[in-house]
């Protein structure tokens, strides 16, 4: 299993990005799998941020971030999507996103290399 996670980048504060992160070796059509996307801002522990999961009907946020966050997924291009709007400062950070062929949230087996977001102010 492989991700590929993509779309960071540098946004003035009240911008939008959305991450993509590309799942090799889970077919997110029919494998039982959860997929979840990370933050570790700098000098912070990583902490989830969102998941979907096939042991759940609808996707899981962290109450602090529902709103402005959304996960997303297109089974036939086997990516799953974070979208962020109103970007804030406190956002920055580097961005995962991981997977796990159990159902549940939050996945930590396999994870991608990371991509940066950084927000201005």
């Amino acid at each position: 299993v492989q991700l590929q996670a993509s779309g960071g980048g540098l946004v003035h504060s009240g911008g939008s990005l959305r991450l993509s992160c590309v799942v090799s070796g889970v077919n997110l059509n029919s494998d039982y799998h959860a997929i979840g996307w990370f933050r570790r801002a700098p000098g912070k522990e990583r902490k989830g941020v969102a998941c979907i999961s096939s042991a759940r009907a609808n996707p899981f946020y962290v109450d602090s971030l529902k709103g402005r966050f959304a996960i997303s997924r297109d089974n036939a291009k086997n990516t799953v999507y974070l979208q962020i709007d109103n970007l804030e400062p406190e956002d920055t950070a580097l961005y995962y996103c991981a997977a796990d062929l159990v159902g549940g949230c939050w996945p930590n087996k396999y994870w991608g290399q990371g991509t940066q977001v950084t927000v201005s102010s």
